[in-house]
């Protein structure tokens, strides 16, 4: 590949942006591949900022409502993702803390009734446990999973 001018890298990156929505560090590590050196991907970044090809506050909303609604997340598996990302902790809780609680509350619902189906234990207490986990490993928390199954002692 040959080597890419800033305007050019720009312009690429641009249209990448204009695409989908993504956040400074995808962007940041697509320009690193593309051997951009290190003070021109600082100046595309800041461009790209001030002309809101990059925002993200508008990024981890549509990442949050995306992750929530169809691959059916639980907030700290969101949380943890917008982490790796490189999204600033005050940022994702604000953002996850707007979604509705009885819209949350239903999707784990939904989540365990669909594992429901495929477990497979030789007493209920295996069953239970096998449940929490499913739902613990899609980011949900034990508070919000004990709302929505019966765990005996809980009472």
């Amino acid at each position: 590949m040959k080597e890419l001018t800033e305007k050019e890298a720009l312009s690429r990156v641009a249209a990448f942006c204009a695409s989908a929505e993504h956040c400074r560090q995808e962007v940041e590590e697509k320009l690193q591949k593309w051997e951009v050196d290190e003070e021109a991907i600082q100046r595309i970044l800041t461009t790209l900022e001030t002309e809101k090809y990059l925002d993200e506050d508008r990024y981890c909303r549509a990442f949050v409502r995306d992750k929530f609604r169809f691959s059916k997340w639980g907030k700290l598996k969101i949380k943890e993702a917008l982490y790796v990302k490189g999204i600033p902790s005050s940022v994702a809780w604000h953002h996850l803390n707007e979604i509705d609680e009885d819209e949350y509350l239903a999707v784990l619902r939904e989540v365990l009734d669909s594992k429901r189906l495929g477990i497979r234990a030789k007493d209920e207490y295996e069953f239970r446990a096998k449940l929490v986990r499913s739902a613990m490993s899609r980011g949900f928390e034990l508070k919000d999973i004990r709302l929505c199954i019966e765990i005996p002692g809980d009472e």
